[in-house]
C-alpha cells in the first residue's frame, strides 16, 4: 500500500523527508560545519600571515651586532616546529592533532614576545623603520588572530552544543556528526591577553 502510494506521489514523500530532516536539526549541522571549517580556515590564514612575516623579522634583527642568539634560534625552531604540523580538515575532529598545533603556535607566539622584549635593549633596533614596521604589522597580526580564533571557539561551541542536545544528538548519531575540537581553556585563556608590541618599553604579557 505504502509503495504504491509512494510511487503515485513521490514529491509528498520527499516533502515529508526535507522537514523531518530540518526539524531533527540535519539543516543546522551543515550550516554549522561549514561555519566551523571557515572559522578554522581564518584562523590558519592568520597563523600562516604571522608565520610569514618571521623570516623578515629575523633577517631585520640579524643585522644588529651580539644580538641574543638563544632568543633569535628560539624564535626560528619554534617557527620550524609550527609551519612543520600537517593541517587537515580532520584536525577538526581530532583533539590530540589540535593541542599538538595549539602548543606549537603557543611556543610559537612565547619566543615572537621574547625577542620583541630583548630587542628594547638594542637603541638600533629601535630606530631602525623597517623593524618598527614588522612590529607593527605582528602586533596586529597577533590582534587578528585573537579575533579569528575566538569566532572559532563560537563556531565550533554552536556544533557541539547541536550535536550534544537533544533530540539533534540522534541525528548527530545517524550521520556520524562527532563534536569537534576547539582550542583548551589554557589557550582561552591566553587568547583573551594577546602579546603587547610596544615601542619605547618592555612588552609585556
Amino acid at each position: 500500500m505504502f509503495e504504491t502510494i509512494f510511487r503515485r506521489f513521490p514529491a509528498i514523500f520527499a516533502l515529508i523527508a526535507a522537514l523531518g530532516l530540518g526539524g531533527c536539526g540535519y539543516n543546522d549541522f551543515q550550516r554549522l560545519d561549514e561555519q566551523s571549517k571557515a572559522a578554522w580556515a581564518e584562523v590558519l590564514n592568520q597563523y600562516q600571515r604571522r608565520a610569514d612575516l618571521i623570516p623578515n623579522l629575523v633577517a631585520t634583527v640579524k643585522g644588529e651586532a651580539n644580538f641574543e642568539q638563544e632568543t633569535l634560534t628560539k624564535v626560528i625552531e619554534a617557527r620550524s616546529r609550527a609551519t612543520a604540523i600537517q593541517v587537515t580538515p580532520e584536525m577538526l575532529n581530532d583533539p590530540q592533532a589540535m593541542e599538538r598545533f595549539q602548543q606549537a603556535q603557543s611556543q610559537l607566539g612565547g619566543a615572537l614576545s621574547r625577542l620583541l622584549a630583548v630587542a628594547e635593549n638594542y637603541p638600533n633596533l629601535k630606530a631602525n623603520q623597517a623593524f618598527q614596521d614588522l612590529r607593527v604589522q605582528l602586533e596586529g597580526t597577533e590582534n587578528r588572530i585573537t579575533v579569528a580564533r575566538n569566532g572559532f571557539i563560537k563556531a565550533v561551541q554552536e556544533y557541539n552544543v547541536l550535536a550534544r542536545s537533544f533530540p539533534t544528538n540522534l541525528t548527530a548519531m545517524i550521520f556520524s556528526y562527532q563534536p569537534k575540537a576547539g582550542f583548551t581553556v589554557t589557550n582561552e585563556q591566553e587568547i583573551a591577553r594577546p602579546p603587547t608590541v610596544e615601542f619605547g618599553g618592555t612588552p609585556k604579557r
